[in-house]
């Protein structure tokens, strides 16, 4: 059974930097996509960025597009989302999800079957 552990989460000041990372257990196919999402107090889950494994392509929310940097490594089956120059609405608490499929990703929670348990980012200001 597939396994997603997230770390990497912290207090954070506007404008700096934090690399998020997702390790992953339990794929039995080769085939699979890794995505990070987001969830705010009071609001909506949020996907932000995605990888797929079998074409390495990737997809981003408008809201993180040009800031934030989903990565991927093949051999550590895990995923790294680089976030600079963040804002305070960026705060939340953010967790990784996993499926099998072949091709492109899609920032859509229903896409997705294995969750991990999060990883909080908050602001100092």
């Amino acid at each position: 059974q597939v396994q997603l552990v997230e770390s990497g989460g912290g207090l954070v000041q506007p404008g700096g930097s934090l690399r998020l990372s997702c390790v992953a257990s339990g794929f039995t196919v080769d085939y699979y996509v890794m995505a990070w999402f987001r969830q705010a107090p009071g609001k909506e889950p949020e996907g932000i960025a995605c990888i797929s494994s079998s074409d390495d392509s990737t997809a981003y929310a408008d809201s993180v597009k040009g800031r934030f940097a989903i990565s991927r490594d093949k051999a550590k089956i895990t995923a790294y989302l680089q976030m600079n120059s963040l804002k305070p609405e960026d705060t939340a608490n953010y967790y990784c999800a996993g499926a099998y499929i072949w091709g492109p990703c899609r920032l859509t929670k229903n896409d997705y079957d294995f969750w991990g348990q999060g990883t909080e980012v908050t602001f100092s200001s």
